[in-house]
């Protein structure tokens, strides 16, 4: 307790880190290995210790331990009594429960406590009565092997993470190997193939978790290239499900480039195409397809359709609820999550953790910045003053619809077009949420739109126009979030988005984040209605970003203005 510490521990479990010590980029850093950021305010950055932020450390080798002498060090007037004997009695469950493969019968699997009242205290629980557990000795309990997800994720839930020991089928083996350096892409350029050190290190932990896990890396950092490199560890048919039909494309061209995997290898099981090969690629709408509300998912027996080793979760962060459902009956296969963020607005978090895996690698963002991996960002908010009929409309609405109004704002098209000038050259991303407002803004800005019913063909001709230069503006709606392969892209304009979602923030500054040429910098601009309920949204959004080390500048953007004719 000698009082300079950078943080305030409290006994609810938060940790207030001050903005303005001189240790507090070095302490936000050691925080997030341990705690999740829940609020960032101009004085205070306010941090909570949970169940699964420690489990999550504990499956990254932290200790009880060495996570108290962290929070020692930090904090400036000591740890609340009771505080250190939770940390310790929370992250001390991750391991009291394992599972194993029960060689007696492979229709079971075998949970092991680490003491007999443990099973005890579980056998009382409602949840487990569906999964038919059926006690077999003192540390023992045997449950159906069908079951082995549910019972990982009902245990969970109860607060009791199980370490799962009882193995992977190997899958029907699939020959794959690197292309050799100095290979030529399909555009006809050279390509270095070989592995950037934390991508190794990546597959490295993966591969010592046995077959289950999730890797957490930004956008441009290569979570591709982490995947193909699994792959070839592995040696069999893999399915790899991801986002969008532009995502499956950019993976199809990876493989194709990267590896030995031949045309007649791949598969894409897409809204055009149905083919199932030794590596298929799919995604999470075709999987969550049905024809009707109360009828079954069309899809969805793609799990079983071969053998599959290895199956990949592309931005895992977006699982819907179904596919969890899915995963869970199929613990056997390993499964490797990759994402930029492990947020999920709907709670689930717990869920990627059980039937995913646990964190198994994390690279800060800024670590890949300094390194010159990705791109430098400058991050802004810019706030936009409303027009007297704006502001006359928004003191009389609802809730509801006075963020709507303030999220369309007509001056952020003058805002924008300002930005836009300031970086004449640039290549511009201007990324929101409302289709009436973008189709506004690509014309005011004389910009193409890009927008969820735009055909796919169509949407790769304007791609491959910004990346080959012709093309300096594009206007993107929110399908841009997710797997949209425009390297060079250096500025992006939000001019509005899902409320408070900060998984969408991290997403869209990822479209800038790849490396550029000269100074490696990059610009993210936020357009938000000043004295309105978007500021609100606003500081929600940025909060996986502050935790990331990035600062936004807060600016006024001018007087208001009408929209451009």
């Amino acid at each position: 307790m000698n009082g300079s510490g950078a943080c305030i521990a409290r006994k609810d479990k938060t940790v207030l880190l001050e903005c303005g010590h001189p240790g507090f980029e070095a302490a936000g850093k050691e925080l997030a290995d341990y705690a999740e950021l829940v609020k960032s305010l101009p004085a205070y950055h306010t941090y909570r210790i949970t169940p699964l932020s420690l489990w999550n450390a504990a499956a990254g080798g932290r200790t009880a331990e060495q996570i108290i002498a962290s929070l020692r060090n930090l904090a400036r007037w000591g740890i609340p009594a009771g505080l250190e004997e939770e940390i310790g009695r929370l992250i001390t469950r991750y391991g009291r429960l394992t599972l194993h493969a029960n060689a007696a019968d492979s229709r079971l699997v075998l949970l092991r406590a680490d003491s007999a009242s443990l099973l005890d205290e579980l056998e009382g629980c409602s949840g487990l009565d569906a999964l038919h557990l059926k006690r077999s000795g003192a540390l023992e309990c045997l449950c159906p092997a069908g079951c082995r997800g549910l019972l990982k994720q009902e245990l969970t839930r109860l607060g009791y993470p199980v370490l799962d020991y009882a193995g992977y089928r190997e899958g029907q083996e699939l020959s794959l190997v690197w292309k050799q350096e100095g290979a030529k892409t399909a555009g006809g350029n050279e390509a270095d193939f070989g592995l950037r050190a934390y991508q190794e290190e990546a597959v490295r932990l993966f591969y010592g978790t046995g077959g289950s896990g999730v890797v957490v890396l930004p956008c441009g950092a290569g979570k591709t290239v982490v995947g193909l490199a699994v792959m070839e560890k592995l040696q069999c048919e893999t399915l790899i499900l991801t986002s969008n039909t532009t995502s499956v494309e950019q993976w199809r061209e990876e493989l194709l480039q990267r590896t030995s995997l031949t045309c007649g290898e791949i598969g894409e099981y897409t809204g055009e195409r149905r083919e199932v090969r030794p590596v298929t690629l799919a995604t999470y709408q075709m999987l969550t397809h049905r024809r009707s509300k109360g009828e079954n998912f069309v899809h969805m027996n793609l799990f079983n359709e071969r053998n599959w080793g290895l199956i990949i979760y592309d931005e895992v962060h977006l699982l819907p609820a179904p596919v969890f459902r899915a995963t869970a009956d199929i613990q056997a296969t390993r499964r490797l999550g990759l994402t930029a963020t492990l947020v999920r607005e709907d709670g689930r978090e717990g869920d990627v953790f059980s039937l995913i895996g646990p964190r198994c690698y994390e690279l800060p963002w800024r670590s890949l910045e300094q390194q010159g991996w990705i791109a430098s960002v400058e991050c802004v908010e810019l706030v936009v003053p409303m027009n007297p009929d704006l502001r006359s409309r928004y003191l009389y609405a609802g809730s509801k619809e006075q963020f709507r109004l303030a999220a369309g704002n007509p001056s952020k098209a003058a805002a924008a077009a300002r930005i836009i000038a300031a970086h004449a050259g640039s290549k511009v991303l201007v990324i929101g949420q409302y289709l009436d407002q973008l189709n506004e803004l690509a014309a005011c800005l004389n910009a193409p739109l890009i927008t969820g019913k735009t055909p796919q063909r169509e949407r790769n001709e304007l791609y491959a126009a910004f990346n080959e230069g012709t093309l300096k503006v594009l206007v993107v709606s929110k399908v841009a979030n997710f797997a949209v392969n425009l390297p060079d892209a250096s500025v992006a304009i939000e001019v509005s988005g899902a409320y408070g979602s900060r998984q969408e923030e991290a997403q869209r500054l990822g479209r800038i984040l790849r490396p550029k040429q000269g100074e490696n910098r990059a610009y993210f601009y936020t357009l938000v209605t000043g004295d309105s309920r978007e500021q609100e949204f606003a500081l929600r959004r940025r909060l996986f970003l502050t935790e990331q080390g990035y600062e936004y500048a807060v600016k006024a953007a001018g007087p208001p203005e009408e929209a451009m004719s």
